[in-house]
């Protein structure tokens, strides 16, 4: 089973992608929840909203602790760097406001997949460790770390299920291949 960050931000989107695949998900929103779990997704949203809501509910340090698989997007991959299990400096709405957003295709395991960039961050720095398997206009925007992704842009919102099913495969196979 597949936990979603539920606290604030796009988790229903996740949810959705998640049943579509038909694998199993379940809301996250406390430290009992997050036990019942095989791998965790933490979704865009407003990022200084969730960390408060990770401190004031505990989650944070439990999710540090976990040794989960997990994968951020957006305001999710703030906070893996944030809580120190992504080594990247990231800088946070390094795109513009909302209405310079932009939806456009990277390249992901030989395939063009739809990413939405929505106030989206910018991974400005990578550590030694960290793998980048996605760029866009020369920046890493899908990056691994062992058993963590993080990707500065959205899929949620677009009909393409290849970054859940990259996570979901991973975490059901335990493996993470990425064929690029």
């Amino acid at each position: 089973m597949i936990g979603v960050l539920a606290l604030q931000g796009d988790f229903a989107e996740h949810i959705a992608a998640l049943q579509g695949l038909e694998v199993e998900a379940k809301e996250v929103r406390t430290v009992s929840d997050l036990a019942d779990v095989q791998g965790l997704i933490i979704p865009g949203g407003e990022s200084t909203a969730l960390h408060l809501l990770l401190q004031s509910t505990g989650l944070d340090a439990n999710i540090q602790a976990s040794q989960l698989p997990i994968l951020g997007t957006c305001a999710g991959a703030i906070l893996l760097s944030d809580l120190g299990l992504l080594d990247v400096d990231i800088e946070r709405n390094a795109y513009g406001p909302q209405i310079h957003s932009v939806r456009t295709e990277i390249m992901m395991n030989n395939q063009q997949v739809p990413a939405s960039f929505i106030r989206a961050p910018k991974i400005i720095r990578v550590g030694p460790e960290v793998e980048v398997l996605a760029t866009y206009k020369g920046d890493p925007v899908l990056v691994r770390q062992g058993n963590i992704l993080a990707a500065t842009f959205h899929t949620e919102v677009t009909n393409s299920t290849v970054l859940h099913e990259l996570f979901t495969d991973a975490v059901l196979r335990e493996s993470y291949c990425v064929c690029t």
